[in-house]
């Protein structure tokens, strides 16, 4: 890795512009998993929250319940699980990016599969009446 010389004057300016860069940001204040959700979910100062559900996260999906929970706050904006040597930023997750773009192909894949299991199950809901029509309400 390079060294760089920097006066106190420059490391100054700099430390300001990244306080700028990140001033109006949401800051994350806790983050948590909730095993009988199964989701990822990370408290905000400003008192939103964002969940993301756990296992659809690449290198995660086999993870215990205690493994997800060993999560902590990386700097201001990611999460990172040590045993399990996985780090998300905030924005990625909050943007859907999950895993590499290979890892969401084979997941949006397998949800487009088209087994016999699958085709029964929606025979049997249709004979059923089908789904359910949302209420506005």
């Amino acid at each position: 890795m390079a060294e760089f010389d920097l006066t106190d004057a420059e490391y100054d300016a700099a430390t300001r512009r990244g306080e700028q860069a990140g001033a109006g940001q949401p800051r994350p204040s806790s983050v948590y998993y909730d095993p009988q959700t199964g989701l990822i979910i990370v408290e905000f100062l400003n008192g939103a929250a964002f969940m993301v559900p756990a296992r659809s996260l690449q290198g995660l999906e086999k993870a215990s319940d205690a493994e997800l929970a060993d999560v902590e706050i990386l700097g201001d904006d990611g999460l990172h699980w040590e045993r399990l040597d996985a780090d998300f930023t905030i924005a990625g997750l909050m943007a859907g990016v999950f895993g590499t773009r290979s890892f969401v192909d084979v997941a949006r894949k397998g949800g487009k599969a088209r087994t016999a299991a699958k085709i029964a199950a929606s025979r049997t809901n249709g004979a059923k009446g089908g789904r359910p029509r949302k209420t506005v309400g």
